[in-house]
């Protein structure tokens, strides 16, 4: 009789497929890897072009740290965008400086700075808002000379938020108890296990007030209207491109074509653009590679409320 074949044991075919499936991952990594570094071998190089008029893109969370996380570029720091904003002003080759804007807002200190650095121009500023230019991404456009927005876009968010995850009832739910040993009466206000007291929340809300007055203010200030009129304005609400113009928030409707072309007008010359960009992490150009400009999931017309600035553990953004 024909000897019949030995089978595997279960054990030694399961760690087969194993071994089978990880060689295919490291297959497929190699090859993902293979393509990026042809496509980074051909693709443009992130340098500065020559030209009269600078553009500087203003995209994502404002922050004073950057990117929200090694896998993502949804974060500009507010230091870059200081440095090429002087960069910009001492290079007599350029004339004028357009501020791309699309941005939900950021910390309060990273839009201070920049804001700050962008009224201490002596050049012509721009500001182009493409689908958002949103509280503290509104502060910043508020500072230039001048502000084209689609008729579409979302303007204004003339506020600041503050929050944070409380987990207290989830722990007395489950009649669990968090003991918090502090020096100072108000160490771990904002801590998420425990519930805020009155006095710890009016003495938050107290800031919030403040920073909203601030905003406010410089709003006022840098627009050229009554403060009385921003301060009804200032509810937190976005605004259409076309009721932005109503209102007086902005000056014009249009995109970045329109607005070169009143900058060419007005300073007389032929416009060449150079672009100021970041060059891209590693992380970043292989997350580009493969995202390949796929609409994100689940955000539409909704922006992750994500701010770097904490106070404990409450976020405070604007």
């Amino acid at each position: 009789m024909p000897k019949k074949s030995e089978e595997k044991p279960s054990y030694l075919r399961a760690i087969l497929n194993v071994i089978g499936i990880i060689s295919g991952i490291i297959s497929i990594l190699f090859f993902l890897f293979i393509v990026f570094i042809i496509v980074a071998a051909f693709s443009e190089p992130t340098t500065f072009s020559e030209g009269n008029i600078a553009v500087i893109p203003i995209e994502g969370v404002i922050t004073t740290q950057g990117s929200l996380g090694a896998f993502t570029n949804d974060g500009l720091q507010s230091a870059d965008i200081v440095q090429w904003i002087a960069e910009a002003e001492a290079d007599e080759t350029i004339k004028a400086v357009i501020f791309r804007i699309d941005s939900p807002g950021g910390s309060p200190v990273a839009t201070d700075e920049i804001a700050s650095a962008i009224r201490a121009m002596d050049k012509p500023s721009v500001s182009v808002i493409r689908e958002v230019g949103a509280s503290g991404a509104y502060w910043v456009a508020s500072a230039t000379d001048k502000i084209y927005a689609n008729r579409m876009s979302m303007v204004g968010s003339i506020g600041v938020l503050a929050s944070y995850i409380e987990f207290a009832g989830t722990l007395e739910r489950y009649n669990a108890t968090y003991r918090s040993l502090t020096a100072g009466e108000f160490k771990d206000t904002g801590d998420p296990f425990k519930r805020l007291t009155p006095k710890e929340e009016a003495l938050f809300q107290q800031q919030l007030d403040k920073l909203h007055s601030i905003f406010i203010k410089a709003v006022a200030e840098n627009r050229g209207l009554p403060e009385d009129k921003v301060r009804q304005l200032a509810t937190g609400w976005v605004y259409l491109g076309t009721e932005a113009l109503d209102f007086g928030l902005i000056d014009a409707l249009g995109n970045e074509d329109d607005a070169i072309a009143d900058l060419e007008e007005e300073l007389g010359i032929t416009a060449e653009v150079v672009e100021f960009a970041s060059p891209l992490t590693f992380f970043e150009s292989f997350s580009s590679f493969t995202a390949m400009n796929a609409f994100a999931l689940g955000r539409g017309f909704a922006y992750e409320l994500v701010q770097p600035r904490m106070t404990n553990n409450l976020q405070v953004w604007t």
